[in-house]
């Protein structure tokens, strides 16, 4: 529900999203890699569900940035009414 006080400036966090998982999918990615290497099964799989979070976040963020921006009302829009109770 929109209040019309909503800040002019905002911004969208989605790119620092992008960044983060792209950084959590190489870390665990590597961290996968090195367990299997090491001879530790449980530490390799806990960094490969990890590593398949980090990369399902970052397909979701990639898809969400190639929606581009959606409509948002300009200031000359008045704010909705708030719901009414008890009806």
């Amino acid at each position: 529900m929109r209040s019309g006080n909503e800040p002019v400036t905002a911004r969208s966090p989605l790119r620092l999203r992008f960044w983060l998982s792209l950084w959590g999918l190489i870390w665990a990615a590597a961290g996968t890699a090195a367990f299997s290497l090491a001879g530790r099964p449980g530490w390799a799989a806990a960094c490969g569900v990890v590593a398949l979070l980090a990369a399902v976040d970052l397909a979701v963020v990639v898809h969400r940035i190639h929606q581009g921006p959606h409509y948002q009302p300009g200031p000359g829009v008045p704010p909705y009414e708030p719901p009414r109770r008890g009806r």
